[in-house]
């Protein structure tokens, strides 16, 4: 699984809207969360837009484009493709792979913002958020078509 492509983050925006049940019970969401992954060769970043129970929409931003999103969380490609693989590994990311774990931890991943309250979005969302990543366990095992 190539993580460091929007096409990914379609598909788990697809998968989500999909099956909004998985949903309900989080309640509704309204951010915009961007995801910054480090590579070598120049950082892969994506912003996430949720809008009640579904993903409103994926697009690759830019640094500048950071600035528009609530907050967003950053790492090293490496640390990201270690929680994908926990996620289709176990069907969901378990442990110290939660998106929550590692951003609190800090150390390899970091929730990052400009504004005290978009910031927030990410402590009252990220069941959400989690949820919506965990379905690369369900893409990933999705036959081609």
């Amino acid at each position: 699984m190539q993580i460091d492509d929007v096409m990914l983050f379609d598909a788990l925006a697809n998968e989500m809207n999909a099956h909004l049940e998985r949903f309900q019970i989080l309640g509704d969401a309204d951010m915009a969360a961007g995801v910054v992954m480090q590579r070598p060769d120049g950082d892969f970043r994506v912003r996430i837009d949720f809008e009640e129970l579904h993903c409103a929409g994926v697009s690759s931003i830019d640094e500048a484009g950071l600035q528009s999103v609530d907050f967003w969380l950053e790492g090293p490609l490496d640390a990201w493709q270690a929680m994908f693989s926990d996620i289709v590994s176990n069907g969901r990311a378990t442990g110290l792979q939660t998106i929550n774990s590692l951003a609190l931890l800090g150390d390899r991943i970091a929730c990052r913002g400009d504004d005290p309250m978009g910031l927030d979005k990410f402590s009252r969302f990220n069941q959400t958020l989690q949820e919506f990543l965990d379905g690369a366990a369900r893409v990933e095992r999705a036959p081609a078509g």
